[in-house]
């Protein structure tokens, strides 16, 4: 059984999570990792979904079949041997992205989409969530001014991400006990203060 400690950053584009997933991580002592693209097999999968005029004719059941295969591998061999061998685990994406991605953004359906990524992770989901919410004003601003071209998703269209952004709010409101909701529109370093305290907190209950 998993004895170290699961925790997933959770958001919509630009939101930050990569940055306070790598503090959190750095602070713990954990293992840091991402999806897709934590294993060298999702790294191939990551291209496949996420590359800019590499997957543009994928129907939406392949994708999320993609990163269902991605997430299955991920738990295989990073995630569950980290957490049985004691070390904490912090990953930039878990399967709640698929939940919001694949199912309220892309419109497949929410409850099939569980299925598959619980059967995919062996039914292994985060002790905790954090959702770091930031609005999508924000998110264009900061993506806008990265500099970087859009991968596939970030591409999608405002319409798209609205969707994902409300997915995101309706699970975190469905399980309180495991969800918890950051405002990440704030400086880099005050999120990362509330989400120390919001670590130290979840983990003393």
């Amino acid at each position: 059984m998993p004895i170290g400690r699961f925790i997933a950053f959770e958001g919509g584009e630009a939101s930050g999570k990569s940055t306070q997933a790598a503090r959190l991580a750095s602070a713990l002592g954990a293992v840091l990792t991402r999806e897709p693209g934590g294993t060298e097999l999702g790294q191939h999968i990551r291209e496949l979904v996420l590359g800019a005029g590499v997957a543009e004719g994928v129907d939406v059941r392949a994708e999320a079949l993609l990163l269902a295969a991605d997430r299955a591998q991920h738990v295989a061999s990073v995630i569950r041997p980290a957490l049985v061998s004691g070390r904490d685990v912090v990953t930039d994406r878990y399967a709640s992205s698929s939940l919001a991605y694949q199912g309220y953004g892309r419109g497949l359906d929410v409850a099939d989409i569980r299925r598959l990524s619980d059967w995919a992770s062996g039914s292994l989901w985060p002790d905790l969530v954090i959702l770091l919410d930031v609005p999508a004003e924000v998110a264009q601003r900061r993506l806008a001014s990265s500099g970087v071209g859009l991968d596939r998703l970030e591409a999608a269209g405002d319409e798209f991400h609205q969707r994902v952004a409300g997915g995101f709010r309706e699970l975190a409101a469905s399980c309180p006990e495991t969800w918890r909701v950051i405002d990440g529109s704030r400086a880099v370093d005050e999120v990362s203060a509330e989400v120390m305290e919001v670590v130290s907190a979840f983990f003393a209950a």
